[in-house]
């Protein structure tokens, strides 16, 4: 089972490294501006936005889950559209103080809660607690790096959808019911496959 859960996990893990490797470092304003910390924690909820979704994605091709595929596909979807509608109906003011009108509710908090609802809803809570912190850190990200591009509000809504649009179209994986056993005794050997329907 822990391979299982390696399998699931590696894939983001590889793309936030293989992404924070080609990010450009930025520049700290003299005047005391911001720290290197906010910048490393918008930049990796920039990625994660993205890592957690393909992880997901790629989980359910590992599995040969195309079910799941399908699942994640209309829950991602729908999520993101019913983002972006708000954005538009809302209408609510950047608060870093732009004139951008599309801050509520929050993309990157809706993207990666969906990949890590879906992980979580499709494969158990043994791999989904570990999405859900890392979505966490995106939702946080939001708000607390360089250009706090988001209030509380904006990544909660986010999260709510995100994770709303997971139950809307998600089912719980069940591995094939197949089994396989080997028994051996007194130069005698038995191999036996069940498959239950």
């Amino acid at each position: 089972m822990q391979g299982r859960a390696s399998h699931l996990l590696t894939p983001c893990i590889a793309l936030i490294l293989s992404f924070n490797s080609y990010a450009q470092t930025p520049i700290i304003a003299s005047d005391g501006g911001h720290e290197q910390w906010e910048f490393i924690l918008e930049g990796t909820g920039d990625v994660l936005q993205i890592a957690l979704p393909l992880g997901a994605g790629m989980a359910t091709l590992f599995k040969g889950d195309y079910r799941g595929a399908k699942q994640l596909a209309f829950s991602y979807a729908t999520a993101m559209a019913i983002t972006y509608s708000l954005k538009y109906v809302v209408a609510k003011r950047r608060p870093e103080g732009r004139n951008q009108y599309d801050a509520f509710p929050s993309g990157h908090t809706t993207s990666a809660f969906s990949g890590a609802s879906f992980i979580q809803r499709r494969y158990g809570w043994k791999y989904g607690w570990a999405a859900y912190v890392l979505a966490s850190v995106v939702a946080v990200s939001r708000v607390e790096g360089p250009d706090g591009f988001h209030d509380y509000w904006d990544v909660l809504a986010g999260a709510v959808v995100g994770i709303s649009s997971t139950y809307l179209f998600t089912t719980k994986y069940d591995d094939p019911p197949i089994d396989i056993s080997f028994a051996s005794g007194k130069g005698r050997y038995l191999l036996t496959f069940r498959y239950q329907f």
